[in-house]
């Protein structure tokens, strides 16, 4: 696929330490499962572009350090996300409870409009889970989440984590209430001709004045 694309989004993957946030990313951008992986010291990135429902979305994905030490370096990259993962594992009650902190900073720090699912990591170790998707998706529902279990070692449900948060941060665009030219948004145009073809009203604003006068 080309470089080329219609918006850009700010993503971040958000959870605790150990819940798989950086296989996800790999699984995501690589097709495939990162058996080497080592708890993130500070904040890794990718890139990848997708199609979403006929626009091409280039998401820009920050993968920060679960670990609380790593909190103050962390909290730098929530500024403008327009979307986020937010991540625990299913195969332990303490990544779980720790959501609400996520949450909190998140929707402190990152874009007034964050869109955020939920992701229930490790569905393929089924049969030690702690924490049942009933349990999870009543969270999601009293805090307004998106909500999926994923695996990172099956590729379940991985790409439509993220494509579920583009889509709806497409529909927020389309709808008003995301502008891509406003700063701090976390989403830009990608391509300038779709700029100009959004926005010819305001090209067109000076013209209407001085007739006016």
């Amino acid at each position: 696929m080309s470089e080329t694309y219609d918006f850009l989004f700010k993503f971040l993957v958000i959870g605790n330490a150990g819940t798989g946030k950086s296989c996800l990313l790999h699984q995501f951008i690589e097709k495939k499962f990162k058996d080497d992986s080592n708890h993130t010291i500070g904040v890794e990135f990718g890139s990848k572009i997708i199609n979403v429902g006929g626009k091409y979305v280039k998401l820009q994905i920050w993968d920060t350090a679960g670990q609380e030490r790593f909190r103050s370096v962390r909290r730098s990259y929530y500024r403008g996300a327009a979307g986020a993962l937010l991540v625990y594992d299913i195969t332990s009650q303490e990544t779980y409870n720790a959501l609400t902190n996520w949450l909190t900073d998140a929707r402190m720090l990152g874009s007034q409009n964050i869109v955020i699912i939920l992701c229930g990591n490790k569905k393929d170790l089924d049969t030690d889970r702690e924490v049942t998707f009933l349990e999870a998706s009543r969270f999601a529902q009293e805090n307004e989440l998106m909500f999926l279990e994923t695996s990172a070692l099956t590729g379940e449900n991985v790409e439509e984590a993220f494509v579920q948060c583009a889509r709806k941060i497409l529909n927020k665009i389309e709808s008003g209430e995301l502008d891509p030219e406003r700063v701090g948004a976390g989403i830009q145009y990608g391509d300038a001709a779709l700029r100009q073809l959004r926005s010819p009203r305001r090209a067109q604003a000076p013209s209407a004045q001085e007739c006016g006068c």
